[in-house]
């Protein structure tokens, strides 16, 4: 499965989610929006964080999901590849591992110039 193919996934199961459990859903995106907020960094830089957060959870969706976002706020692909060898750094080879799926979203999404939702 694809890069393109887990950002389906991912928006396939918020709809899901959102018919059974609004309450939840709504609290949740609601808290990511308003995290995603530029404060003191970025969206940008947020989203740069959130790519190695995503390697070190091994979350294919959310790797996806942040490369996504991290090139639509303007990131480069070598600064994505090195906020993601942060988290290989911390967690060792099992992280190393998961630059697959993140340079295959990389690929994907830098092919598509990323805006396309």
């Amino acid at each position: 499965m694809g890069a393109k193919e887990r950002l389906e996934q991912t928006n396939a199961l918020i709809e899901s989610l959102m018919a059974r459990y609004p309450t939840e859903t709504k609290a949740f995106l609601h808290f990511m929006k308003a995290s995603a907020s530029g404060k003191a960094l970025s969206a940008k830089y947020k989203e740069l964080v959130n790519v190695a957060l995503a390697v070190a959870a091994q979350c294919e969706w959310c790797i996806a999901l942040h490369v996504k976002g991290a090139l639509d706020n303007g990131a480069t692909r070598d600064e994505i590849m090195e906020a993601a060898f942060q988290a290989v750094l911390m967690h060792g080879g099992p992280a190393m591992m998961y630059l697959t799926p993140l340079v295959e979203a990389l690929d994907a999404f830098e092919a598509e110039g990323s805006e396309q939702k």
